[in-house]
């Protein structure tokens, strides 16, 4: 018993207990990075000569310095500045100042006493003017303070009287750049307000001295620190007007350059005040002086100066109708010469005599034959201005001159009919670029015009050019441009139908010119029509054929004058309203609807456009903020019911953007958001998820192809529609989460059901000892890589739309936020679950419809794909396909619109057009022109190919904002590293199938 007791004891004594092993804390590491002041400070010392000290600053100057070592490695710049006897070395380390002093959170006002000691004891010119420089960083860099610009500005002028111009330079810039403007000190400034004011009065002053100095580059520069005082708000002083005059005659080009500047921006200031005339009595307006010498330098040596001359002459819209007329002619029009009056004719008759006594050389000469001193009111190279600038040799001074004559015409009718002819003529300029920017000028001031007969005649000229932008740039002038007669309308007619038959490729184009033709001259049109049409009031005449383009173009030029005449219709005869049915059906676009009266076909077109066009915006918008407030009702995806109401919504949404083409955009838009939450919907049935999984094999696939759908759909949603906010962009990407977690959950169903092991005695440890790892293994590492994977792109969510998530209540996301903690712990089968039942309980996100949506579209113009007649070509060479195509709110197409060709057998070429390629006539609208080069094997016999345009897309174009250029400061270290770019593209253009036929080559 004893021995037993003992035993227990031992037993109970004897207890192992094990403790567990508490691991370490990690030992955190500071980086430290070696400081930037005290390596160049080695650097510095161990060089022993000049050059070596240059090239250590150079290496230096490469490496980005952070903000915190600037002010160290500056204040060892100044220490070797002062030691250094080499100027390009000092030259050099004036210049790093300067840089070092734009770093990125670094503010240099430690530096400024240092940085204007450095000017006391220099002697280099060059290192001067560099040190006057960096004083303008520095000054820049500073937030107002009244006294560091006052003080910046004592320095500028106690250097001003350098003999370098260098220097002289650069305190004109810095009396420009911090100059003292006339404002309102603050109440800590309240000493130095009197000396201040004196700066004020002073500093336009000392300015205008160097107007006069004796090189051209510090006159340059005076002129333009003057105007940058102008920029930042101080008003220049009228005495400044005269001075600037006596530079338009300066033997510098750049000088005559500022002083164009200079005159304009004075007679913006003091448009009326009164100037007098040298040499005379007279006095006029400062804006109609400014005109006239301005006008003068369109005759300038220099071409650069004769551009900035015409340019300038643009913007002065103030001036009195007779200097305006006056550029359109060389000779000197009478109301702007000097007259004399009564008294003054008189007396001269009286002194002279009736007759000439000959006495007096040439006093009876004609009135016209005037001398340069009898013009007081302009000077005689100011006349004709306009007509030298458009005469000049250089294109650059032809063009400016062209869209002078534009801005000032558009506020003057009067002057737009005066300078009509000059315009006209210009259509036969030689260079490409001036024909078209006349063309469009024309367009532009069309409202004010009426062409005559022989103006037309020269315009329409152009149409036989070989520049397609040319011609339909003409054809846009002509849908604006209004005719005076009948014989007008009947030459642009035959014109236009030359033009297609020698370019068929301008079909669109043209019949859309007579589209408008047509509506804006309805009487002119109305005579011609028997002859148009071919029609007899007695004699049958035969049916014209409706496949010809000229045809075609004849009807669009009558049915639209008939719009607005209803006395047209009569002269009509019976297969013209046959076509007219046709025409109404297949080009609706450019046959209006008419009022027929007894044609009950017609009427019916009528009826249903109509119909279609009762229906106001404001209603369909109502309607469509209704049908979203009837989705919002929707409490979770389970919700009964909620399918059937979301598939009479999209039908609803889908059938408004048909009826109504102003909100096509945003009810296609909410249309496919709802098309995602629908497919979502089906995808989270009862019958999928309390059902096995090889029971459900077929359900499984149609709910994985449901997710990859929502996916592609979202990416629609982001970037096939513009005008959209961020909200709607966070929505967007809920949903794609939404579709993400839904996919992670299928995977995981799917693995989860094919990975039960199968009943076989198979020794695991004999498989390991192999090296081959168990069918689990696999299983564990994949759930677990997408499981992370997914929970980065919440955290990126929360990252990238913060703001918005307030507006996501009761949402996937938020629900999701909420359990992070716990989603980041736990294992993936367990994550599994929560997303299954958060995604189940989950409520659907309110869309907020953006004021302006609109969705990109793309319409291939040619090929037209109606041709049954296919394109040969030889094997092993290529065929050169023409594309035309019209793009719609398409954002920067240069880089995002790609065209495919898919062939019969299934291959695909994506061709990325020139940037050349694309123009722009007008707001949110592009032209594609291009050529899409074809080859491929020998055929048997004809096939189709389908042409289509693809917009590609990147989503680290919309999520990552663009890396601005690397500062002084700016690295990557402190940058997440960039997510991978989910690349693809959207078709968002109807294919177009052309026939086409590779044939063998000949041997």
């Amino acid at each position: 018993m004893a021995a037993h007791l003992k035993k227990r004891v031992y037993e109970e004594f004897s207890k192992v207990v094990q403790i567990p092993h508490e691991e370490a804390p990690a030992k955190k590491l500071r980086l430290s990075k070696p400081s930037k002041s005290a390596a160049l400070h080695i650097d510095l010392c161990k060089a022993t000569n000049s050059t070596d000290a240059l090239q250590y600053l150079l290496q230096f100057a490469r490496k980005p310095v952070e903000a915190e070592s600037v002010e160290g490695v500056i204040r060892i710049l100044l220490e070797h500045y002062y030691k250094e006897n080499d100027n390009s070395v000092r030259l050099k380390i004036a210049s790093l100042l300067g840089l070092l002093s734009k770093t990125r959170g670094f503010s240099p006002d430690c530096i400024f006493d240092d940085a204007i000691n450095t000017l006391s004891n220099e002697n280099s010119h060059q290192v001067l003017a560099q040190l006057l420089d960096t004083l303008l960083v520095i000054g820049t860099q500073l937030p107002e303070s009244p006294a560091v610009r006052l003080r910046l500005t004592e320095v500028a002028y106690k250097h001003l009287s350098d003999t370098h111009f260098g220097v002289r330079n650069k305190c004109l810039q810095l009396l420009g750049g911090l100059g003292v403007v006339d404002a309102p000190l603050g109440k800590d400034s309240e000493g130095p307000s009197s000396s201040s004011a004196g700066a004020v009065r002073e500093v336009q002053t000392i300015i205008s001295d160097y107007f006069s100095d004796q090189d051209p580059r510090v006159r340059t520069a005076a002129l333009k620190a003057m105007l940058q005082l102008h920029e930042r708000g101080m008003k220049i002083h009228q005495i400044i007007y005269e001075q600037a005059c006596r530079l338009l005659s300066d033997d510098y080009e750049q000088v005559r350059s500022a002083a164009v500047q200079m005159v304009w921006v004075l007679s913006q200031l003091y448009p009326e005040s009164i100037v007098p005339i040298p040499s005379s009595n007279e006095e006029i307006r400062l804006v109609d002086d400014a005109f006239g010498k301005i006008s003068h330098m369109v005759s300038d040596g220099s071409w650069m100066v004769r551009v900035q001359a015409a340019k300038t002459l643009g913007s002065m819209l103030q001036v009195s109708p007779h200097f305006l007329e006056q550029t359109l002619d060389k000779k000197l029009m009478s109301d702007l010469r000097r007259k004399r009056t009564a008294h003054e004719r008189a007396k001269e008759l009286f002194a002279s005599g009736e007759f000439s006594s000959g006495r007096k050389w040439a006093d009876d000469a004609p009135k016209e034959k005037l001398d340069t001193n009898t013009v007081s009111l302009i000077a005689s190279g100011a006349c004709g201005a306009f007509v030298h600038g458009l005469e000049d040799e250089m294109f650059e001074v032809r063009i400016a001159a062209v869209e002078a004559l534009c801005q000032l015409a558009r506020s003057s009718p009067s002057f737009a009919e005066k300078c009509l002819d000059f315009l006209v003529d210009m259509f036969n300029d030689e260079i490409e670029e001036v024909r078209l920017q006349s063309i469009h000028v024309l367009r532009e001031i069309s409202t004010h015009i009426t062409l005559r007969e022989d103006q037309l005649d020269t315009v329409l000229a152009v149409l036989e050019d070989s520049s397609r932008d040319i011609r339909e740039a003409l054809h846009e002038l002509l849908c604006y441009t209004n005719v005076s007669t009948k014989e007008c309308i009947q030459l642009a007619l035959l014109e236009l139908l030359k033009n297609l038959n020698k370019y068929p490729t301008d079909r669109n184009s043209v019949w859309k010119c007579l589209k408008f033709l047509g509506s804006r001259h309805p009487t002119l049109v109305l005579p011609l029509v028997p002859e148009l049409l071919s029609t007899h009031p007695y004699f049958d005449t035969p049916e014209p054929d409706m496949d010809d383009p000229a045809y075609i173009a004849v009807l669009v030029l009558v049915f639209n004058a008939a719009k607005s005449c209803p006395t047209m219709p009569a002269l009509f005869s019976d297969h013209t309203f046959r076509h007219y049915a046709y025409l109404r059906d297949s080009l609706s676009h450019l046959v209006p609807p008419l009022r027929l009266p007894g044609r009950k076909q017609v009427y019916s077109l009528d009826s249903v456009d109509s119909g279609a066009g009762s229906g106001s915006v404001e209603s369909a918008q109502v309607f469509l903020q209704q049908s979203l407030h009837r989705v919002s009702t929707i409490q979770n995806l389970e919700t009964p019911g909620a399918q059937d109401l979301l598939d009479f919504t999209i039908r609803d949404l889908q059938r408004l953007g048909e009826l109504q083409t102003e909100l096509a955009g945003a009810a296609d838009f909410c249309a496919t958001f709802l098309r995602c939450q629908l497919l979502l919907m089906k995808a989270l049935q009862d019958k999928l998820w309390n059902t096995a999984v090889p029971l459900c094999l077929k359900q499984n696939v149609t709910a994985t192809a449901a997710a990859q759908q929502i996916v592609e759909e979202t990416y629609k949603l982001e970037f096939l529609y513009s005008g959209l906010e961020s909200r709607q962009v966070a929505t967007i990407h809920h949903v794609r989460l939404q579709a993400k977690a839904l996919q992670l959950i299928l995977t995981a169903r799917t693995r989860q059901g094919s990975a039960q092991p199968p009943h076989t005695h198979t020794n695991t440890h004999t498989v390991i000892t192999r090296g081959i790892k168990p069918l689990s293994s696999f299983l564990r590492v994949d759930p677990l890589v997408s499981s992370e994977k997914f929970l980065q792109e919440v955290e990126s969510f929360q990252r990238q739309f913060l703001s918005e998530l307030p507006h996501l209540q009761d949402s996937f996301v938020e629900k999701l936020l909420e359990l992070m903690p716990r989603l980041s712990s736990c294992k993936p089968v367990e994550l599994v679950k929560i997303l299954q039942a958060t995604l189940r309980q989950s409520g659907l996100p309110q869309l907020r419809l953006p004021e302006r949506v609109h969705r990109a579209t793309a319409t291939i113009l040619e090929p037209t794909g109606e041709s049954d007649n296919p394109l040969r070509f030889t094997t092993g060479l290529v065929l050169a396909l023409d594309i035309d195509a019209t793009l719609e709110h398409v954002q920067n197409p240069q880089n995002t619109v790609k065209v495919q060709v898919l062939y019969p057998d299934g291959q695909s070429h994506v061709i990325h057009p020139k940037p050349a390629d694309f123009r722009k006539p007008g707001p949110d609208r592009h032209r594609l022109i291009t050529q899409v080069y074809l080859s491929h094997s020998a055929w048997t016999e004809p096939s189709q190919i389908e042409v289509r345009l693809l917009l590609a897309y990147s989503s680290a174009s919309s999520s990552l904002p663009s890396r601005t250029k690397l500062g002084w400061s700016d690295s990557f270290d402190g940058l997440p590293p960039p997510e991978p770019a989910v690349e693809g593209t959207i078709p968002f253009s109807k294919p177009v199938k052309v026939y086409i036929m590779p044939k063998p080559a000949r041997r």
